[in-house]
């Protein structure tokens, strides 16, 4: 019976399962630990709450977390619970599938003025997670600015634009949508160091900004390449810019309509943030050129007003003691998933910040075959029970998937109307749904 440890319960750890289960059936028993009572990690807390369709994907990840050969460790954290030597010991492979939940510093002077946040803690707070969900963001003031050219970014403006109307079916945590009713915010400045060819954006996220009630797209045509320069990119990123051009086409007696400007300003590098008693005011920003992909600097420089700042600019996964990491990549140090002999990585704690939810599948299914070559028949650990006494011994509280299940319900029947769940935002909260 082999016996395999994943920490980290999102897409990157569920295909692992997935994986493992398909290679091995019932010769396997897989623990899949997260420190959260709750599973499904960026789906539940990372995925913007009204984009339902995507986090539906959860759904697949339940019929592999069913049954007796997957099982659900809820509420046990790597390193203060139980640390990565011992699940070393007690299992044939344990696997980090832990994500990049930390966010890449934004390395600028007067970065850590108040009101400067990164995104995982904006998208955290409008979430739920109960790490970000006290963060209490400054939406009284007039200019946002967000900075990054990916869907991370337009998923922040997008919020901080939307009615309440417009998150009727989202899952938008309560005291998130109360914040945002009251916010004062009119102008939502996008700050991309390169131009509308190099960006990240999809277009169904771009496509989105031209439905919103309250808020239109910004672009400056000047910005914008010749047209004839398109048929050079992938289809993709084609269609992505063909949609900045029809931003840059709208009329402005039609921006007028609409009390919120999303304002894309590319070739635009911050350099410096000023603050006003100790708050952030305004954002230096130089702009650039672009030379063979990359950012140029041009020694112009201008101010772009602030009274919040979003940084949208990458994440990195959180070091865990004795595993070798990657400073430089913000990932763990491995070869092919392979860290150290019985510790491997899979997904974003593998290869960074990339690719899509469903680009985890394949990364997991490989990893499952490099551990299937490396520990053959298995057989060799105590794995489950061995788990077990030792959460007996130290008096853990652990969450169960069937647990989870009851937590789920008791979200769902507290949510508002029109929304699927609301959801609890501190563990406390989610223990004492279980009465346990």
């Amino acid at each position: 019976m082999r016996q395999i440890a994943i920490v980290g319960s999102g897409p990157a750890g569920y295909y692992t399962a997935e994986a493992a289960v398909k290679k091995w059936g019932d010769e396997a028993r897989i623990d899949v630990f997260d420190k959260l009572p709750v599973p499904f990690g960026l789906i539940r807390t990372g995925v913007a709450p009204d984009h339902q369709s995507i986090k539906a994907v959860s759904r697949r990840y339940e019929k592999t977390a069913i049954g007796d050969t997957v099982r659900f460790v809820g509420n046990v954290e790597v390193g203060p619970d139980i640390s990565i030597e011992e699940l070393r010991e007690l299992y044939d492979a344990v696997i980090l599938a832990t994500g990049a939940p930390k966010d890449r510093e934004l390395r600028i002077d007067g970065a850590d003025a108040k009101n400067v946040i990164g995104s995982a803690a904006f998208v955290g707070w409008y979430n739920g997670h109960p790490e970000f969900a006290a963060l209490d963001p400054a939406l009284d003031g007039r200019h946002a600015v967000v900075i990054g050219m990916g869907n991370v970014a337009l998923d922040v403006a997008r919020i901080l634009s939307k009615t309440q109307a417009e998150f009727e079916g989202s899952d938008i945590v309560a005291h998130a949508l109360d914040a945002l009713r009251a916010s004062r915010i009119e102008t939502v400045t996008i700050l991309g160091r390169r131009g509308p060819h190099q960006i990240m954006m999809t277009p169904k996220e771009l496509g989105e900004l031209m439905h919103l009630e309250r808020a239109s797209p910004h672009v400056d045509a000047a910005d914008l390449p010749p047209v004839d320069d398109d048929a050079i990119l992938e289809p993709g990123l084609r269609k992505s810019v063909t949609l900045l051009r029809d931003f840059a086409a709208i009329p402005e007696h039609l921006h007028g309509e609409k009390p919120v400007a999303l304002e894309f300003d590319f070739f635009a590098s911050p350099k410096a943030i000023e603050s006003t008693d100790g708050a952030i005011s305004a954002v230096v920003v130089e702009r650039t050129t672009v030379e063979a992909g990359r950012a140029v600097s041009t020694g112009e420089t201008y101010r772009v007003p602030a009274d919040l700042l979003i940084s949208c600019i990458g994440y990195q996964t959180s070091p865990i003691e004795g595993v070798p990491f990657d400073e430089r990549a913000g990932r763990f140090a491995n070869d092919e998933g392979r860290i150290l002999p019985g510790l491997y990585c899979v997904g974003w704690a593998k290869r960074g910040p990339s690719g899509t939810i469903g680009t985890n599948r394949p990364d997991g299914y490989n990893v499952i075959d490099v551990v299937e070559q490396d520990i053959g028949a298995g057989a060799r650990k105590e794995g489950r029970e061995g788990f077990d006494a030792l959460a007996q011994s130290r008096d853990l509280n652990v969450v169960t998937f069937r647990d989870w299940q009851k937590i789920e319900e008791a979200e769902i029947a507290a949510a508002r109307d029109g929304a699927p769940r609301e959801k609890f935002v501190d563990v406390e909260a989610m223990i004492a749904a279980l009465g346990k």
